[in-house]
């Protein structure tokens, strides 16, 4: 039985509404700024402000590197034996989870989604899944 979990908040539900957090209140929680991502997608500063502006509103410490590894090293320094986090549609959180299992277990709760979807969105820009998203959910 796990008993001492931290929880992993991630870029895919950056809400107060996570259901790590809500599980988990009072556990210590984490976000990575994941060096390899910006550098692959190029995000632009206007979005990494928003980003920050939205983790201050969490009760999480921000670090920045190779996700798995810092998300290992948080679970060490708390002594945890759980990962907790929110499901996400990225195949790189996929890559990431499996990272961490090799040292601590992870779960991965549902997310109420926002729409249903199962088609392509690029989600490098968050307006090119609002084209895509509003016609869901305005017809």
């Amino acid at each position: 039985m796990n008993n001492n979990p931290i929880v992993w908040v991630h870029g895919d539900c950056l809400s107060p509404d996570n259901p790590g957090l809500e599980k988990h209140p009072d556990a210590p929680a984490i976000w990575v700024w994941d060096d390899a991502l910006l550098e692959e997608w190029q995000i632009g500063l206007k979005r990494i402000a928003f980003i920050y502006e939205c983790l201050l509103e969490l009760p999480v410490v921000i670090r920045r590197g190779n996700v798995a590894v810092e998300v290992v090293a948080f679970a060490k320094e708390h002594n945890a034996d759980l990962v907790v986090t929110a499901e996400s549609p990225s195949p790189r959180f996929d890559a990431i989870c499996h990272e961490i299992e090799r040292s601590v277990q992870v779960e991965v709760l549902a997310v109420d989604r926002f729409l249903e979807y199962d088609g392509y969105i690029d989600l490098k820009r968050f307006s090119r899944y609002w084209k895509v998203a509003e016609r869901y959910l305005f017809g």
